[in-house]
């Protein structure tokens, strides 16, 4: 190790920077100043004579001499670049910890240079003169306290006599705070007196509130226990009392008092009494109502004549309306009784409206005849075997009875259904109103005290249509007008049944009818909506349209198998006259009605069957010729068409106009040549040679078709003989075609353009097969002109 001997004096303080040359000196670089500690220092060149010495010195405040080999000084040389950094790290904190003098500071600091400003240049001298100063302050501050030492004694001779004067006062505070916890404990006792006091009065006060509230809600006037007592509901004061004092009971009974209470004797007595009174008076309520309704539902219908009319029941719905308040009231206490009264109510007005509605359908039954009860029911009950068939209508007087009873048939029935219809509204609305039907029990707690406003019976709020959603209520009220109406239904379907065999249409009457009264074209008085007439009325509407679609079947079929007479002498075919009749006859019912979905169907159903029967004349063995029979009804069919103008028929009636053009033709195509037969024969021949190949010029010397056998033809048809073929024609024609479409101007107007186009065609094939021949026929185009206008006017 390396041994230092000290110069007389002090080690230096670790840490501290060392100046460091070499005993010889380094001409290369200047003795550096090394941290004691070790640091890598950075490599120094060998060749510096720094290295090449085994002695090195430290400069510091004392002077100090190390002597130790090569190699410890390098690595003492290297140790010292670390400890440098460290330093240099130290110093860097140093500063950053360094305050910022202030400008006070800084003002003393530049006064005192400014003060020694000669001393600055040197600084040992200007450090020395600062010690002194400092010095001297030092001393003097020693002098002062030296000086202050009496007053010191003296501030040390207070503070005890301040410490034996707080011991005191600790000793009086101690004995006022015995004291006081004395008065304290009769405080806190004190206070507990007080808050038990009052404990007792906040109790007693309430204990007297729950008294007087017992005493004043549980308590029923003598006046309501009197009304409950003798439950009289003989009068409308009457009612009106019992109804206040039931409101009152249930008031009493429906208090919020707490379960306790109840165990309370004179609480537990006053409840028994409200419950028996309660109890006796819904008994002797259900009662009376119960032989009210039995009254009415006995009761006899005032006799109305001979109209279709109903009685109406209004005297008894207001015989049971001031009973509404009382019924809401059973039914909010009692729903297990008060649901009885709407079974005993439809049982007995059930046999009430079953005797006026069937006598209202008899009276309407009597109605559609003009007959008495007796041969009435020898029609209804006559074998429908023995009636004539759909299709045939009734002549003459029979005729117009037929016309008198389709006519009666929606005037009855609308007759029939303007009475039913008040009768089940009012019904529907009384049932609501009277049971309440629609409103829950939190609803009649809220209304119960104003049903009786004013001290008269309120009827329950109505909704108006669609704003609200009911579908338990409404089921209540259908299923209790479904027995309380339980015959209506069948007995109107007996009646349409009788509608419809009174006339061949009488069904389709019944469906328009039907239609407007489901449909509202009554205007404001109809039903409301999703009543339980409406329903009825839709179930009795789907059976009249299945009614009417069998009547129209049955009508289809009957007209298609419906075979022409055997002697037909032409004409319009009955099945077409019935097909126009019921035209007639529907398109008459339907004249204020715009629901025309189901009779247009029939339509086109009749109108196809008629065209399907006038097709099988074709296949029939009928002494008339058929096409012109075919055309005449076609024809017919067409200019009806025409005259009604059925939109849903326009098919039908273009259908029918082409028909009847296909058929004139086909008539015109056979007869027109009969006038000229051995000459129609013979081009016709020719035509056909034409047809195989022959050549033009070469079918005159074919043997059946040369210029000699066409010169014998053409000599046999001179124009008289021509002119009198064809009146022979147009006699014909005339036998043919019937009287009541004057269709033979038309036939005849069409037989002349084709003998025409035959003409021609004559003349063409003349002048094509037999050019040069000079044959010609005996009667020109002027000729035949002439003919056709000269028998047209001898037969005007």
């Amino acid at each position: 190790m390396p041994t230092a001997q000290p110069s007389g004096q002090k080690p230096p303080v670790p840490g501290a920077r060392i100046p460091l040359s070499g005993s010889g000196g380094c001409p290369c670089r200047p003795a550096p100043t090394v941290p004691a500690s070790p640091v890598p220092a950075s490599p120094i060149p060998a060749s510096c004579p720094l290295w090449a010495s085994l002695d090195f010195e430290l400069h510091s405040e004392k002077f100090y001499k190390w002597t130790s080999s090569s190699l410890e000084k390098k690595t003492f040389l290297r140790m010292q670049r670390p400890q440098e950094h460290g330093q240099e790290a130290e110093l860097q904190e140093g500063l950053s910890a360094f305050q910022e003098v202030t400008p006070e500071e800084a003002t003393a600091v530049l006064a005192l240079l400014e003060e020694h400003e000669p001393l600055l240049n040197h600084s040992v001298a200007f450090a020395e003169h600062l010690g002194q100063e400092l010095q001297g302050l030092e001393e003097a501050n020693l002098r002062a306290i030296i000086s202050s030492e009496q007053q010191v004694a003296q501030l040390l001779s207070a503070l005890d006599e301040a410490l034996a004067e707080v011991g005191r006062v600790e000793e009086t505070l101690r004995v006022c705070d015995e004291l006081l916890e004395a008065v304290r404990q009769q405080m806190e006792h004190i206070h507990r007196d007080s808050s038990l006091l009052h404990r007792l009065a906040s109790n007693r006060t309430r204990l007297m509130d729950e008294i007087v509230f017992l005493t004043s809600q549980l308590q029923l006037s003598q006046e309501h226990h009197t009304a409950l007592s003798r439950a009289d509901l003989s009068s409308p004061a009457a009612i009106r009392a019992c109804t206040a004092a039931a409101q009152a009971l249930s008031s009493c009974m429906d208090l919020p008092i707490h379960p306790s209470y109840r165990k309370l004797q004179a609480v537990a007595e006053q409840l028994i009494l409200f419950e028996t009174l309660k109890q006796n008076f819904e008994s002797a309520f259900i009662h009376h109502i119960t032989n009210i309704f039995e009254l009415q539902g006995n009761s006899q219908a005032p006799a109305l004549g001979h109209s279709v009319a109903v009685p109406s029941h209004g005297p008894h719905h207001e015989e049971l309306l001031p009973y509404t308040p009382l019924m809401a009231w059973l039914k909010n206490t009692s729903p297990a009784l008060f649901w009885d009264l709407p079974k005993v109510y439809s049982q007995n007005l059930g046999r009430l409206y079953e005797r006026e509605i069937k006598a209202l359908f008899e009276q309407a039954k009597m109605s559609l005849s003009g007959r008495r009860k007796g041969s009435l029911q020898e029609t209804w009950e006559k074998p429908t075997g023995t009636r004539q068939p759909r299709w045939s209508f009734p002549r003459s007087r029979e005729s117009q009875e037929d016309t008198l009873a389709r006519g009666n048939i929606g005037r009855v029935l609308e007759q029939v259904l303007s009475e039913i219809q008040p009768l089940c509204t009012s019904e529907q609305q009384f049932l609501q109103e009277f049971f309440w039907l629609g409103c829950n029990s939190m609803e009649l707690q809220a209304l119960e005290g104003s049903a009786t406003k004013g001290g008269e019976p309120m009827a329950p709020p109505e909704d108006p249509p669609h704003t609200k959603t009911r579908s338990q209520p409404e089921e209540a009220t259908t299923h209790l007008l479904s027995e309380i109406f339980s015959c209506l239904e069948p007995e109107l379907r007996a009646f349409l049944d009788v509608c419809s065999t009174l006339h061949p249409l009488g069904c389709l009457q019944v469906l328009v009818t039907l239609s407007d009264s489901v449909f509202g074209t009554w205007g404001p008085s109809s039903a409301p909506p999703l009543s339980f007439l409406d329903s009825l009325l839709g179930n009795v509407l789907l059976l009249a349209k299945s009614n009417f679609n069998k009547c129209i079947g049955t009508l289809c079929k009957e007209i298609e198998e419906a075979r022409p007479p055997s002697r037909m002498r032409g004409g319009v075919l009955p099945c077409v006259s019935r097909f126009q009749e019921l035209l007639a006859s529907s398109e008459e019912m339907l004249r204020t009605s715009q629901r025309r979905g189901e009779l247009d169907k029939a339509q086109l159903r009749l109108a196809s069957s008629v065209f399907s029967s006038i097709n099988s004349l074709s296949s029939a063995n009928l002494k008339v010729n058929t096409d012109m029979v075919m055309m005449e009804n076609f024809h017919h069919i067409h200019n009806f068409l025409c005259q009604r103008n059925i939109p849903c028929l326009e098919s039908k009636k273009r259908e029918a106009k082409q028909r009847s053009r296909e058929h004139m033709e086909k008539y015109v195509t056979t007869h027109v040549g009969q006038p000229l037969e051995r000459l129609k024969n013979f081009f016709e021949g020719v035509k056909a040679r034409l047809a195989q190949g022959v050549k033009e010029e070469e079918v005159s010397f074919q043997l059946a078709y040369s210029k000699q056998e066409l010169r014998k033809v053409v000599e046999k048809y001179p124009g008289k003989e021509v002119k009198r073929a064809l009146e022979t024609l147009y006699r014909t024609i005339h036998k043919h075609l019937s009287p009541e479409e004057n269709l033979l101007p038309v036939v005849w107007q069409a037989m002349e353009q084709g003998f025409i186009r035959q003409y021609r065609e004559f003349e063409d094939l003349i002048q094509r097969c037999y050019a040069g021949a000079g044959i010609a026929l005996d009667f020109t185009m002027e000729d035949l002109l002439s003919y056709f206008n000269s028998i047209t006017t001898s037969n005007m």
